[in-house]
């Protein structure tokens, strides 16, 4: 039977005992988004999940929901409110396509309100125990947190760590650092294959997938990709948080 490390699975001596033996809480920071026709629109929490749960079975901790609210870019036009990648932003004509609303995204905060969010929650983070929180997931989402570090340090007392680097060359074995392309379509093959639709994309690859950055998944992502990523993120990461949790001076 596989470690049991997702919060709302724990019982009370079961969270005593994970949370004594490593003070760690992983959240994952999706989003309900467009991202391409081939992937699940919760990618980026099953993502950042799947990832964590591997992370919290070899180094402790426990794995708390996804958030789904999360910041983006945004645009009114003709009054209609458009956010990330309903928005064509891109450099690369070959990937432009005309910028309008896409099928199922349903996320979107101001900065203010997703702030106010992420510090509720790492409030209740705080009360429950835990000392070291790793936030990911949805790039907006995660600079958001990664910006507010020192604040969270300050006012919870908590260390905390996103999952960006490690991936210097740009070979895709990164976590979630495109945008439904090679990297994370690679992720989803390998954790989730079943969701994977590629036959939804264009066989022709003159055309461009709508609404998605990066390398050509058609062309470069695998599920052996995906496993590399995960594998070489899990070994940075464990190495990370073993060294904070070596630092945590005992709480009074």
């Amino acid at each position: 039977m596989a470690e049991k490390v997702l919060y709302v699975e724990l019982t009370p001596q079961e969270f005593r005992e994970r949370l004594a033996a490593a003070p760690i809480a992983y959240l994952p920071l999706g989003t309900l988004e467009w991202h391409g026709e081939h992937l699940p629109l919760g990618s980026d929490g099953i993502q950042s999940r799947g990832f964590f749960i591997e992370l919290a079975r070899e180094v402790g901790g426990i794995v708390l929901p996804m958030l789904f609210l999360g910041p983006d870019r945004r645009e009114e036009t003709d009054g209609r409110e458009l956010y990330g990648m309903d928005i064509w932003h891109g450099k690369d004509p070959k990937q432009a396509y005309p910028s309008g609303q896409m099928a199922g995204s349903c996320y979107w905060v101001p900065d203010e309100t997703y702030h106010e969010l992420l510090a509720a929650t790492l409030k209740q983070i705080a009360r429950a125990g835990f000392r070291i929180v790793v936030g990911h997931g949805h790039g907006p989402s995660t600079g958001q947190f990664r910006a507010a570090f020192d604040e969270f340090r300050e006012r919870f007392g908590l260390e905390c760590f996103h999952c960006y680097g490690g991936d210097e060359n740009h070979e895709g074995l990164g976590i979630q650092v495109d945008h439904a392309a090679m990297n994370e379509t690679s992720l989803v093959m390998a954790m989730r294959p079943d969701l994977v639709r590629m036959d939804r994309l264009p066989q022709d690859l003159d055309q461009w997938p709508v609404a998605v950055g990066g390398k050509d998944p058609r062309v470069h992502a695998s599920a052996e990709l995906g496993r590399r990523a995960i594998d070489a993120q899990k070994k940075r990461m464990a190495a990370l948080l073993r060294e904070a949790l070596a630092k945590l001076e005992p709480k009074q």
